[in-house]
């Protein structure tokens, strides 16, 4: 007989570093963690695999399961024509495993989930200030200014839905970042 588990949001904006922490998450807090394998319309990158880093399904592919209700929540990103979408039978057949399931997702996507697990434990990574996140940003020096300058904008209108969260963590640690999520999952065991 395994226990429920739990479902864990983590949003942040582009450049708070949510994806690092994340993943050392997953290696350090000693709770029984998994990231839940998002669906993409994009290709893979190189060294991606499907059922791995993401379910890589074709457009056609998507929108039926998207029309048959099989998504938690999904959406277009950044206006790129991709699609992403986290699929309702990765999550509940983790939570009926025990699991404690992590979702990284944005703010849109999190309003979405919440809706389905209200109890759902919330956290908000965020950089200390907008500069601090512009300033991550060039340094990845990975896309255009106008794809950051989206992305700065992005940012803005997350942060203010931020007060929606249990949760908000300032990251300027990645290691006392992780810490501080550890130990607040643990308060809600």
């Amino acid at each position: 007989m395994s226990a429920s588990g739990r479902l864990v949001i983590i949003s942040g904006p582009s450049g708070a570093g949510k994806s690092t922490v994340v993943s050392r998450l997953l290696k350090e807090c000693d709770l029984p963690l998994t990231h839940s394998i998002s669906a993409t319309t994009r290709p893979p990158r190189p060294g991606e695999r499907d059922g791995v880093n993401y379910f890589f399904l074709d457009s056609a592919e998507f929108e039926r399961r998207r029309q048959q209700g099989d998504f938690l929540e999904c959406c277009e990103v950044f206006g790129a024509g991709y699609w992403y979408g986290t699929l309702k039978s990765q999550v509940t057949t983790g939570l009926n495993a025990g699991k404690w399931i992590i979702l990284e997702i944005d703010v849109a996507g999190a309003e979405q989930v919440v809706r389905h697990f209200p109890s759902a434990i919330t956290i908000f990574v965020n950089a200390a200030d907008l500069s601090e996140l512009e300033h991550r940003l060039r340094h990845r020096a990975s896309e255009s200014e106008a794809a950051l300058q989206r992305r700065l904008q992005v940012a803005k209108a997350e942060i203010e839905r931020s007060v929606n969260y249990q949760y908000r963590i300032v990251n300027h640690d990645v290691a006392q970042t992780v810490a501080d999520i550890c130990h607040l999952l643990h308060q809600h065991r």
